[in-house]
């Protein structure tokens, strides 16, 4: 209770100041407000003065005829008491005056202050006694080009009143802090118990005590408030846990991730390792080590280590962080290192072992090689013909028609050579960038079909198909249209004469239609269907060659299968013959 009531003395206490200091101010502006707009009444009230005279200067032609003395007629309608016009030349020179008979013998009125300040502001004023009359006045001054016009009354009580700010407001604001004062008595003694068991709520927390959650708020707007701070509370603790949790989760796939991990403070201290770090870092060096700061007493990692020192120095202001890689080959394996350094000039290290990948390249490489030696059978080929026919210009036209048909030949096999590569290229580049539809599955048959037909009528061949006319694929409609012909080209190519193909659904499930691609011809021998996929893998040396071939087109088929998240198997037939499984996408 004592408690209580100290805050709710203190909180009265510093509601009273605070609203003091407001009413002062507000007593304040208010009566600068009051007194500016009285003064602005009347400015404006000798303004239309000043106006009126010189409508009725122009009017009469005063200024021409240098008659001044008329202006009397238009100053006695004022309604003003006590008003004085002066009509004032640029000079200084008084032309008029409404209340001084012989103007003409008044002294120059050039520096009085109202006067001055008309001719660079929109008017002029001010509050002086009059050299003439020895009468205070209110001046107001007005320039009009040819002549400046001024209005003043004689600053009386009756003048000062009525600029002086009424002060009624001020008993108005007095009472309004008597009963806001009442109110703030009522609120803060309830407010009291509010604030007390928020209060006791924070101690309790800071200093890890338990708190009674279960009890409850007074029912007003601090007691909403304290019930909405304990519920959040309690979302923070509950956050901080999950956090935790987190923590916990990233420690576990920092460790289960394939690369190794630090992160370093800007004075190379260690915030952060995985165990594939050590593992990794161990295995370039060839030491034995169970620290990571000794990532920077290792040869190897000197690249590293020097981009780091560079870059702590640097002013970054550009969201792209500054990073580097590069390779480390060791004992047969290969590593990428690669840093990254932070704005506050901490880093991460990241050791990725990449044997597979490398080793995946240099393979890329032989095939390469491969590719070359491909080509230059072709290529040789068609140069010995060309050769051969500059070389004899007198040979007989059925020798030189020989000849420019195996050119032909070699050049076709040449094209087709190069449009494989491209292809299974794109197939390994693209990836799932290939473009799908959904395609009849019996309408591509037909198609390819159509283009062996002369082939298949001449091998006596018969091409069947047992599939259903609502079978359609989600995939590439060329990708699978050259699929379907490279596996009919080998068929007419080797299956042999007076044979039968058989393409049929033998089963679907709920994502994909497996597919049977079947002959029964002479067959693969059971040696070589581990590796008929394999880039220019040929069952003997010189078969494709013969046929035309290019070694590449079961390749392509198996790349084309994954591509759509398919597979493809090759088995021998029973009975003979050879059959290809695969999976395409509903």
């Amino acid at each position: 209770m004592i408690t209580r009531n100290k805050f709710r003395n203190n909180l009265f206490i510093y509601y009273s100041s605070i609203f003091v200091l407001f009413t002062l101010f507000v007593l304040s502006y208010q009566y600068k407000r009051e007194k500016e707009f009285r003064i602005s009444t009347l400015n404006d009230e000798l303004d239309n003065f000043t106006n009126i005279t010189d409508n009725y200067i122009k009017s009469n032609s005063i200024y021409e005829k240098n008659n001044w003395i008329i202006i009397d007629s238009i100053v006695r309608l004022f309604p003003h008491e006590n008003l004085r016009v002066t009509v004032v030349s640029p000079s200084g020179e008084v032309l008029y005056d409404s209340s001084v008979h012989n103007w003409k013998t008044m002294e120059n009125h050039k520096n009085r202050p109202e006067i001055s300040e008309s001719l660079y502001s929109d008017f002029g004023k001010s509050i002086r006694k009059s050299g003439t009359t020895g009468e205070e006045y209110y001046y107001y001054a007005k320039y009009y080009s040819r002549y400046y016009i001024r209005a003043a009354v004689v600053y009386d009580i009756k003048v000062i009143n009525f600029l002086d700010a009424k002060k009624y407001f001020i008993i108005i604001i007095i009472l309004s802090f008597i009963v806001i004062w009442m109110v703030l008595l009522a609120v803060t003694n309830k407010f009291g118990k509010s604030i007390t068991r928020l209060k006791e709520f924070a101690v309790r927390v800071a200093n890890n005590e338990p708190f009674d959650f279960d009890s409850k708020f007074p029912k007003d707007e601090l007691g909403v408030i304290g019930e909405e701070i304990i519920e959040i509370y309690n979302k923070m603790l509950k956050t901080q846990n999950d956090l935790a949790n987190e923590k916990e989760k990233l420690f576990s796939h920092l460790n289960a991730l394939n690369e190794g991990i630090a992160f370093f403070s800007h004075d190379k201290t260690k915030i952060l390792t995985n165990s594939h770090f050590i593992q990794f870092m161990n295995m370039i060096s060839g030491e034995l080590t169970i620290s990571s700061n000794n990532f920077f007493k290792i040869h190897e990692f000197i690249p590293a280590i020097e981009f780091i020192e560079k870059q702590s120095g640097t002013d970054r202001k550009s969201s792209d962080l500054p990073k580097m890689d590069y390779l480390i080959s060791k004992n047969g394996k290969f590593f990428k290192v690669q840093c990254v350094v932070f704005h506050d000039n901490s880093f991460e290290v990241i050791l990725s072992d990449i044997t597979v990948s490398e080793k995946s390249r240099l393979i890329k490489q032989e095939m390469t090689s491969n590719i070359a030696h491909e080509l230059k059978t072709p290529i040789s080929s068609v140069k010995g013909y060309i050769e051969t026919l500059i070389n004899e210009p007198g040979m007989e036209p059925e020798k030189q028609k020989y000849f420019l048909e195996k050119a032909l030949a070699q050049s076709d096999r040449l094209t087709g050579l190069i449009n494989d590569i491209v292809v299974i290229n794109k197939i390994e580049e693209a990836g799932s960038t290939f473009s799908r539809e959904k395609i009849k599955v019996l309408d591509i048959i037909n198609e390819v079909r159509d283009n062996f037909k002369s082939a298949i009528e001449n091998r006596g061949m018969k091409v069947e198909t047992d599939i259903d006319e609502n079978i359609f694929v989600t995939c590439n409609r060329s990708l699978i249209k050259s699929n379907l012909q490279n596996l009919l080209e080998n068929s007419v190519n080797y299956s042999g004469n007076d044979t039968n193909v058989l393409i049929k659904v033998y089963n679907q499930d709920d994502k994909f239609y497996h597919f049977s691609f079947a002959d029964n011809g002479v067959g693969i021998p059971e040696e070589h269907l581990g590796r008929v996929f394999e880039r220019f893998y040929r069952i003997d040396s010189g078969r494709s060659r013969k046929s035309g071939g290019t070694g590449l087109g079961l390749a392509i088929v198996k790349n084309a299968i994954l591509l759509h998240k398919g597979d493809i198997q090759v088995r021998t037939k029973n009975g003979g013959g050879i059959e290809f499984l695969f999976s395409l996408p509903k």
